[in-house]
């Protein structure tokens, strides 16, 4: 052995180190940037109880309605569950780490230092509900399917795989070429695995009452078409005692209930008809929580402080339409929000509001000067980027609260009449055409509708004429998938390790095509670079500063009105529900929860 080390101590001296893919090893995790924070031997995750009882039924309560269970294609509004319950991946995530994957379909994977390719082993343990095994045959169907017709941020992440095949029984391997994405191995390792004996390629793409064949920890056990889908525990779930899975998935139900109308829905949350709520409008969370149940401690309230960006509620410009395509347009009705009128009186001042995608953590530009590298990333396109939010000075518009602030409208009108629009009596006119300034907002739900209405008050006063259309669920996704608005109100969630993703909201290549989430129709070469750096970096400090510098490229574009941030997940939960005592950092996660046992008389 001393001999043998002595040889590759010889070489290394004469050659350099070995090329890191000679040294590659297969691992039980992979971390988008740094090192995995659990030990290889780890017995659970953080957040989970591993002691949790196994039994009863969990109600979940949803505003809304489905007409799909494949929540993989385009078409239908479906049943989100249906994603880890039913259809397990390669991988699954740490919730309490930025990006991290741990052992799941796949008990080993490996990389090089360059990441230019990645391979999963497959557990041999690994079985879908039909009790056949899941084949490496399965994971390259399941990668070409995604690929050529899955969702649009299916088919852009799979294509940049240059070549998929087994170089050994139980391995699959996949290379990449094109440009550096690192994040592109975790993404892999996050791919849905379907059975290739039970899936029908030519009717993938349609909508389904009928969910595909997973290998999680539940089966579709009834459905109500677009009201209620039953999901069943399987005892015979080959993965119950992965240390990924101990502690999670502990009831033998889960009942998603789908609920048309909001008041319906908390009515019938007081009823005790379904078990928990993630509470969105202040009012009710403010004084709706004064009845029986609530009081006797039956129900009980929680404020789950969140570790990652807080989701930014904005109502969005679509800059496809030329009205909204000059950024001095959209920088004034920016300016003519009254963020104070409506959070005194709407939400009671329980909201607070922010100008960054990435609000409320690290990642955030919002207050931050640029630092050397953001400097150094942004310096092709200083044009781009305001000075004020270059040098972290920039703030929104803050008004005297009372409806009629001045100083905002002032310079609403100032930059509307440089973009070409001036007053003509009590309407705003192109100055060329003479057409009115006039635009419609898309709505599907009463709070949606209350906000627009106030927004079209605040507007009215410049000028401006902003109807209000409303329409149901399936109407509006579908008009908000194929870009058919002139405005919505839409929020985007962020984690703490944005990726590849952030192409699909707002890259170039995404803005013309439909389904992605790409609503602005942002085509910014800046936002592209800054999402190609983001990919490329290694070490957490150099991505933080290419998030940062993607966030200064998106407030200077002015694409959405930022309406307010909650501070906070309101969550209330009737109380034969429990929950671990740790709370992870991306919040709420009914799947580490169970069903409190009863106590015997």
């Amino acid at each position: 052995m001393r001999r043998i080390r002595s040889i590759i101590g010889a070489v290394m001296a004469l050659s350099g180190p070995l090329p890191m893919s000679a040294l590659a090893q297969p691992v039980s995790a992979i971390a988008m940037h740094g090192k995995p924070a659990l030990p290889a031997d780890f017995d659970h995750l953080p957040n989970a109880n591993p002691s949790a009882p196994k039994g009863g039924r969990l109600a979940w309560g949803i505003l809304g309605t489905f007409d799909s269970l494949n929540p993989f294609i385009v078409k239908g509004l479906a049943v989100q569950q249906i994603r880890g319950y039913v259809v397990e991946s390669l991988m699954g995530r740490n919730s309490n780490e930025p990006f991290t994957l741990y052992g799941l379909l796949a008990d080993t994977v490996e990389t090089d230092d360059a990441r230019s390719y990645v391979s999963f082993h497959i557990n041999p343990a690994a079985k879908f509900s039909d009790g056949t095994p899941v084949s490496t045959d399965d994971v390259l169907f399941s990668w070409k399917l995604m690929r050529d017709r899955g969702r649009p941020n299916y088919r852009l992440y799979y294509a940049k795989v240059s070549k998929a095949f087994s170089p050994a029984p139980g391995v699959i391997r996949f290379d990449f070429e094109g440009g550096a994405d690192r994040e592109l191995p975790l993404i892999l390792g996050l791919m849905p695995i379907f059975a290739k004996h039970a899936v029908d390629e030519a009717s993938f793409e349609d909508t389904s009452m009928t969910a595909p064949l997973g290998s999680g920890p539940y089966r579709v056990g009834g459905v109500q078409a677009g009201s209620s889908v039953t999901l069943v525990r399987r005892p015979d779930y080959w993965g119950r005692d992965l240390p990924l899975n101990r502690g999670l998935w502990n009831f033998d139900q889960v009942r998603i209930d789908y609920y048309r109308e909001a008041n319906g829905a908390f009515e019938a949350f007081k009823r005790g008809l379904y078990d928990f709520r993630v509470e969105t409008e202040p009012l009710r969370w403010h004084e709706g929580y004064d009845f029986p149940a609530a009081r006797n401690g039956n129900v009980i309230r929680e404020n789950i402080r969140l570790g990652t960006p807080q989701p930014s509620e904005t109502l969005v410009f679509n800059t496809r339409r030329p009205l909204f395509s000059d950024v001095r347009v959209r920088q004034a009705l920016i300016q003519l929000f009254d963020f104070e009128w409506v959070n005194r009186n709407y939400f009671f001042g329980l909201y607070g509001r922010s100008p960054s995608f990435f609000a409320g953590s690290e990642l955030s530009a919002a207050g931050r000067d640029a630092d050397a590298r953001e400097r150094e990333l942004l310096a092709p396109f200083a044009q781009e980027i305001r000075p004020d939010v270059f040098n972290g000075t920039y703030r929104l518009p803050v008004t005297d609260g009372a409806g009629r602030d001045r100083t905002t409208l002032r310079k609403a009108l100032e930059l509307l009449h440089d973009a070409g629009y001036d007053l003509d009596g009590t309407v705003l006119r192109n100055r060329a055409t003479h057409e009115p300034f006039s635009f419609e907002i898309l709505v599907s739900t009463r709070d949606q509708e209350r906000l627009a209405l106030a927004f079209s008050r605040d507007v009215r006063r410049a000028g401006v004429e902003a109807s209000v259309r409303v329409v149901d669920a399936v109407q509006f996704d579908q008009r908000r998938l194929s870009f058919d608005f002139d405005m919505i109100e839409n929020r985007w969630d962020q984690s703490l390790s944005p990726g590849n993703e952030q192409a699909f909201y707002w890259g170039s290549a995404a803005a013309d095509t439909q389904g992605t989430r790409n609503y602005m129709g942002a085509k910014n070469p800046a936002i592209d670079a800054m999402i190609s750096a983001l990919l490329e970096v290694r070490e957490r400090p150099d991505f933080v500063s290419a998030v940062r510098a993607l966030d200064r490229a998106l407030i200077s574009g002015s694409y959405v009105i930022p309406l307010y941030n909650p501070q906070a997940q309101w969550i209330a939960r009737w109380n034969r529900i429990e929950r671990p005592s740790v709370t992870s950092i991306a919040g709420y996660q009914p799947e580490t929860w169970w069903f409190k046992p009863q106590r015997q008389p």
